[in-house]
């Protein structure tokens, strides 16, 4: 070992002090143990492995997916007089001879890997090197449970075991409780150590809009970056098109924008990374692929055009913003159609369960009643004692009542079934329900069989959702969606903490709620109209599952869905004869029919 991290930390890279948990994994590391560690965006995890690096006495092997990545962190270290270099698809023969030449003699200090370029040369030049380090990062992709899985991830167990005596450092900045287990099996960490970062990002603003109209939406964008001249940020959207038009709508208001997807040619998307890099653009509008290891600190704003298919990612995306810990704003716009797009992607990838718990879960947080900071840092398993007083929610709080009875009730009913069932089970216990599948398991003879018949179905899954959002309760996607308990739901239960809830508002009461305006004179023709496409729909459901059509629902739910023009979960469970499982069965293709007629 040359020199002490403290010292490498003040003259290679500039800083004073350690982030919190920087210096402890970095001793770990160099003490020849295995890590895993889980930091937000901008949390500082790079630290972690190129200060060991530079302790070590040999190469580190820095494992990414993201060609951006290796090219901006090389480059920053580079700057710094660090010897840095990347092996990937980006350079040519001649350049991978290069590096080759350099890392068998010894003059790389850090070398990035593509994961599917390590794999490729493990068994060749690799073996020549002196490995002294092996840092995996964005390691969520290597878990069937993490939002961005990538097959090749899964050979790196196999690398890892040919390396027995080298630590091994798994990095990411999103991964849950399911991921993080399965990351640590999938890489064969050994008698690995945990370090969570908190992920409280105290300085970024978090907003909130459903169901805004697209010409009002563009005009709220428009409005908002007016207000923001000279500032950067990026606009998150769904799809290729959605890029172009948001781009050329702010670029004809005057704008300083460009655009950016998949569809672009390599040399293009560079051009566009780099001018906004740069600060030559100010504004990218961009698919998700766009972000990712750049490490632009001065991202004032995040806006999300809508609603992402995951909170990994949307937290991972609105991190990009307020890097360097100044205040900054984001907002999320969400409808229907996008969760219903995001469902038929999921249908056609892997893990779909899991993918569409996950996109509900995301749904779940954008028509959320409480503090949104707490919800999301409950969902990394970190939990606030207070409101944060930075969300849309905390500047218009709802009305609320002492919920912890009715808390009380849901989280027995957990215990009671072992957590081992999903929310749809644990409804039908508390109100006591005749399902077949409630007396196979024997769950009428528990003691919170029917403790909460009063209830309605459709308040009850609002109930067990606010718990959720406020980490009472976790939802475990690697146990079919599972139920369980968290340290502050056990207080809760066992009477040591109370909890506040708010009251569920109906699709009635929202529709009293919005303007008039939303009440044409031609209502009566559009629900008649809507009324003959659901039960078109309703027809060709029926067909495929070989049932009469009123087994998938009545005349009278159909009208009601023609009425009321449910677009969320919980609006369309308020649809009379409308339960979970229908809701989960059918309910997107419903809400998209309905959707179309929505003006």
């Amino acid at each position: 070992m040359l020199k002490s991290p403290q010292t490498l930390l003040k003259n290679v890279f500039g800083y004073d002090e350690f982030r919190p948990l920087q210096q402890e994994i970095i001793d770990r590391t160099l003490s020849g143990n295995d890590s895993f560690v889980l930091m937000p965006t901008g949390g500082g995890k790079s630290m972690c492995f190129q200060i060991p690096a530079l302790c070590f006495d040999g190469i580190t092997l820095v494992v990414s997916p993201l060609i951006s990545l290796m090219k901006d962190q090389v480059q920053a270290l580079q700057s710094n007089g660090v010897k840095a270099d990347f092996f990937n698809s980006s350079i040519s023969p001649q350049e991978e001879s290069n590096v080759i030449e350099r890392a068998t003699k010894g003059e790389i200090q850090l070398l990035y890997l593509s994961p599917e370029k390590l794999i490729a040369v493990s068994n060749t030049w690799l073996k020549k090197l002196n490995i002294k380090l092996v840092a995996i990062d964005e390691a969520h992709c290597v878990s069937m449970w993490g939002h961005d899985f990538r097959p090749e991830y899964t050979q790196l167990k196999v690398f890892r075991n040919s390396l027995p005596d080298v630590p091994f450092m798994a990095l990411t900045a999103t991964a849950d409780k399911s991921a993080r287990t399965d990351i640590e099996e999938q890489l064969g960490l050994k008698k690995s150590k945990l370090f969570i970062s908190s992920f409280d990002r105290k300085n970024l603003s978090i907003e909130v809009r459903g169901q805004v109209p697209k010409k009002k939406k563009l005009q709220e964008i428009g409005q908002f970056v007016g207000q923001k001249e000279n500032e950067s940020g990026i606009i998150y959207c769904l799809s290729r098109k959605n890029t172009e038009e948001v781009a050329d709508y702010l670029k004809a208001d005057g704008h300083s924008v460009a655009f950016y997807h998949a569809g672009m040619n390599p040399e293009e998307r560079e051009r566009v990374q780099t001018e906004f890099i740069h600060d030559n653009t100010k504004i990218i509008v961009a698919t998700i692929a766009f972000g990712m290891g750049i490490d632009k600190s001065n991202v004032r704003w995040v806006i999300h055009y809508n609603l992402p298919k995951n909170l990994e990612g949307y937290y991972q995306e609105i991190g990009r913003a307020g890097r360097d810990g100044l205040p900054s704003e984001t907002r999320l716009y969400y409808n229907m159609r996008d969760f219903v797009l995001y469902s038929q992607f999921a249908d056609d990838g892997a893990n779909p369960t899991m993918q569409k718990d996950k996109l509900s879960r995301m749904l779940q947080f954008a028509e959320a009643k409480s503090c949104r900071r707490k919800i999301l840092l409950s969902y990394f398993g970190e939990h606030l004692t207070k409101d944060c007083g930075n969300c849309d929610v905390c500047d218009n709080p709802p009305k609320d009542f002492d919920g912890t009875l009715l808390a009380q009730k849901a989280l027995s009913g957990i215990a009671r079934m072992r957590e081992k069932e999903g929310i749809t089970m644990l409804i039908n216990v508390l109100r006591g329900s005749n399902n077949a599948e409630v007396h196979a398991a024997g769950y009428f003879q528990l003691k919170t069989y029917g403790v909460g018949a009063e209830v309605s179905f459709f308040n009850w899954r609002d109930y067990i959702v606010q718990l959720a959002n406020q980490g009472l309760i976790e939802i475990m996607y690697s146990e079919g969606s599972a139920l369980k308990i968290s340290p502050i739901g056990w207080k809760v239960l066992k009477g040591e903490e109370t909890i506040k809830l708010t009251l569920p508002v109906s699709a009635k009461e929202k529709n009293k709620r919005e303007p008039r305006s939303m009440k044409m004179a031609a209502e009566e023709k559009v629900n008649a109209d809507l009324f003959t496409e659901l039960k078109k729909l309703r027809y060709s459901i029926s067909q495929k599952k070989k049932l009469p059509a009123y087994i998938i629902f009545n005349d009278k739910s159909l009208k009601a869905m023609a009425s009321d023009l449910p677009g969320t979960e919980n609006e369309f469970l308020a649809i009379s004869g409308v339960g979970m499982n229908k809701m989960e069965q059918y309910g997107t293709k419903f809400m998209e029919v309905i959707k179309r007629f929505k003006t």
